[in-house]
């Protein structure tokens, strides 16, 4: 198995990832190595990973392959074809893992012969420093959390696209599914630290369009680190925005003719509501769904200003 971290300009938190994959139970009978994208890296992120590689002599094998152009896209398809094993997992450069995980990971791909590809747990790291808010399970909760999260309950099943679409950051897969499935698309990763992606469900989607079996695994799972000073209203309007407008074509068929009207009244319904909202947690959570129906208008826009020239071509 290749445990495959990409990684842009994050090496205190590279650092700590592989430092909890190494921390981690190994499955007896299974060869696990490291691989990790360096992807236009300007900070010391090469010498850390050298630094690590020397200190931890009985680790797990770790190489590193540096990708300059940026864009996470762009380093994934750089390692497809440098992965020989039979199964690939993906671990984000600010996760850290379960010490359960690389056992887990391996126990479910040999329980679960037939699937192809599989996803687990993404929970945030909480540390008791976040604000109160964002543990709210009320009326005015804020959703999607601005910290990843994915959790579809404590029992395997198989998931499918009108259930749920996991994202690449707990997701592991039988490598041929890879060179199947093909590149992941550089017009929808996210390049640097930006809020914009959804090359993930773009793959999954593809893959599981040409027969792949996605399964769920609750044990497999890996905390999301928790940037504090994100927690802000300004951040989640923003990444609302941005994350609507880049997943509204993978759910929708927008055609070239109009936005649906239905988008500009949920527009107008969200914007009302926080305009005149006098408590703190409504008025955060209109304004943030005000930030995503801006989003899903932009999506629209983009679908079909791509489609009118795919026609026009």
């Amino acid at each position: 198995m290749t445990v495959l971290v990409c990684t842009h300009n994050r090496a205190k938190l590279l650092l700590r990832t592989l430092y909890y994959l190494n921390m981690a139970l190994r499955p007896q009978g299974w060869q696990i190595d490291i691989l990790v994208l360096v992807n236009a890296c300007k900070d010391n992120t090469l010498d850390s990973l050298f630094q690590f590689h020397e200190q931890t002599p009985d680790g797990l094998p770790l190489s590193w392959v540096e990708e300059p152009t940026p864009g996470k896209s762009h380093a994934l398809n750089r390692a497809i074809p440098l992965i020989a094993s039979d199964l690939v997992t993906f671990v984000d450069d600010d996760h850290r893992v379960d010490e359960d995980y690389l056992a887990n990971v391996c126990n479910a791909t040999e329980n679960y012969p037939e699937a192809g590809l599989f996803c687990g747990r993404i929970l945030p790291d909480w540390d008791d420093s976040e604000p109160a808010w964002v543990h709210d399970s009320g009326p005015y909760r804020i959703y999607p959390l601005p910290v990843p999260q994915f959790d579809q309950g404590d029992l395997p099943r198989r998931l499918t696209p009108e259930i749920a679409i996991p994202g690449g950051g707990n997701l592991f897969l039988r490598s041929k599914w890879l060179r199947r499935v093909g590149p992941f698309s550089t017009d929808l990763g996210p390049i640097g630290h930006n809020l914009g992606g959804a090359e993930d469900l773009d793959w999954i989607l593809r893959a599981q369009q040409l027969g792949a079996l996605l399964q769920y695994i609750p044990s497999v799972i890996q905390y999301h680190y928790v940037e504090v000073d994100r927690l802000t209203l300004s951040y989640l309007m923003k990444k609302a925005y941005t994350r609507s407008a880049s997943t509204i074509g993978l759910t929708n068929k927008p055609n070239n003719e109009h936005v649906p009207l239905y988008l500009y009244r949920k527009l107008g319904t969200y914007l009302f509501f926080a305009l005149t909202s006098l408590h703190t947690d409504r008025r955060r959570f209109y304004l943030v769904r005000t930030a995503a129906a801006l989003g899903e208008i932009k999506g629209y826009r983009q679908c079909m200003d791509a489609c009118k020239t795919t026609n026009d071509s």
